[in-house]
């Protein structure tokens, strides 16, 4: 099958896909590789080639990204158990200061969701979201949106975040990660401006039940939670897992980009790769744990770890064996062939489908993965080889899996009952403020797409 009827059947089979996630709770592994079976038989890809093609799909994801996910997670892991995580966003609030509550809670979630995912890190900060709402005065609802943003800006564009890693390898930006991680940050500017704004116009609309009632104990809960971590790591502790990965990255960077050579730029490089670089940072976290008196816990830490990438390290492998058909059919061809309609959509293509993905079945990182499966072998036709470029796609499909978060998905759910609001509540403010975000970046991504 060729030409039209194999744009139909893509078509219909992104559409089965979501009914089948969204409407049939059918697990998003099961549908997308399901999916991908169809998609390979209908597309008239030799019934022989199709079992190797599948297994080539789903083991070169796991070669490329595998270990990265697992490193990446394992260390936000540990920055939550031992206090590291709340140290992080202390230092963020001294930064910024009392006297702009609702940026000094939308910072401290975005440097916290950097290693943390944005779920866990609204329940880890709150407690402090409660206190600088005791003591400032300020509104409950406009902090609770800030903190959300914030968390969910870096959750979609920052590694090592597992999306936007899944993402950055599937594209074939693995080896310019540190390239990535600074698009990451570049691109989180317009989205917290915007985020910040709505958050200060909806928290003047909306009343949540902490504003209500007062319950007199929310000093007293910010004070538990730090009690509870002992003693919070040092500031150079906490930082040194995140930190030290990133300046080896920067440094391999350099040495290649300066084509130094000899055992020193060999060794350089070595440390630099994502998987050396996450690697140190993970014996950084390890240390971490043992100075804080942890070291019991470190293998269910690493078993909790394992247990939550799981899931998302198959989907992103159906992800890339739906790719792998995509790549393997007549459809790159037929495109390329016709490729006036995608070029002319440019940067928005992967932004729309990845929002049309979010939105219909809930998960970023499963709309940032399958996303990203789709849109590689398509890179060519969009236009999109040098790095800069990728990475700048990389952002589209973090902008588009924030677009919008409502009650299929269960970030929703923990920032509106952690932020005390009702679910019509929570439309108004969190479903509308992801969609402000979303929007808010991609304008800014464009942008960058005319600079770069």
């Amino acid at each position: 099958m060729t030409g039209v009827p194999l744009i139909i059947a893509f078509v219909v089979a992104i559409v089965l896909m979501i009914l089948l996630i969204s409407k049939l709770k059918v697990h998003p592994f099961l549908s997308i590789m399901g999916v991908s079976l169809l998609l390979a038989i209908v597309a008239g890809i030799p019934l022989t080639q199709i079992p190797g093609i599948i297994g080539a799909g789903f083991s070169g994801t796991f070669t490329s990204i595998g270990i990265v996910i697992i490193l990446g997670a394992f260390i936000g892991t540990v920055l939550e158990k031992t206090g590291a995580a709340l140290k992080l966003a202390d230092m963020v609030i001294r930064l910024v200061g009392e006297k702009h509550p609702e940026l000094a809670i939308e910072l401290m979630g975005w440097v916290v969701s950097i290693p943390v995912f944005c779920d866990s890190g609204f329940v880890i900060l709150n407690p402090i979201r409660k206190a600088l709402v005791k003591r400032t005065g300020v509104s409950s609802v406009a902090m609770t949106v800030c903190l959300s943003c914030g968390l969910y800006i870096s959750h979609v564009f920052i590694p090592p975040t597992p999306g936007p890693i899944a993402a950055a390898q599937t594209l074939g930006a693995g080896e310019n990660l540190l390239l990535v991680i600074g698009m990451g940050v570049l691109c989180s500017i317009f989205p917290l401006i915007a985020g910040l704004i709505y958050a200060r116009i909806i928290g003047k609309k909306i009343k949540s039940a902490d504003e209500k009632t007062d319950k007199g104990e929310v000093v007293k809960t910010y004070e538990e939670l730090k009690a509870e971590y002992g003693k919070l790591p040092g500031g150079l502790n906490a930082l040194a897992p995140l930190i030290v990965p990133i300046l080896l990255m920067a440094l391999s960077s350099i040495a290649s980009m300066a084509h130094w050579t000899g055992a020193v730029a060999d060794f350089l490089t070595f440390l630099g790769t994502p998987i050396m670089a996450l690697a140190v940072g993970s014996v950084l976290a390890i240390v971490q744990l043992f100075l804080a008196d942890k070291k019991k816990d470190f293998y269910n830490l690493t078993n909790e770890t394992l247990k939550t990438v799981g899931p998302i390290l198959f989907v992103t492998a159906a992800g890339g064996v739906l790719g792998k058909v995509i790549s393997s059919s007549d459809m790159v061809n037929f495109i390329t062939a016709h490729a006036d309609a995608l070029q002319a959509m440019g940067i928005f293509f992967p932004f729309l489908l990845a929002a049309i993905l979010k939105s219909a079945q809930g998960s970023s990182t499963v709309a940032i993965t399958t996303t990203a499966g789709i849109v590689a072998p398509l890179l060519p036709v969009l236009g999109f080889t040098a790095p800069v470029e990728i990475a700048l796609v990389v952002m589209a499909i973090g902008a588009g899996a924030m677009t919008v978060s409502h009650a299929n998905d269960s970030y929703f759910w923990v920032v509106t009952n952690f932020g005390e609001m009702q679910p019509e509540e929570g439309y108004k403010s969190q479903t509308l403020m992801t969609l402000v975000i979303g929007l808010a970046s991609m304008v800014e991504i464009f942008i960058l797409s005319l600079i770069f």
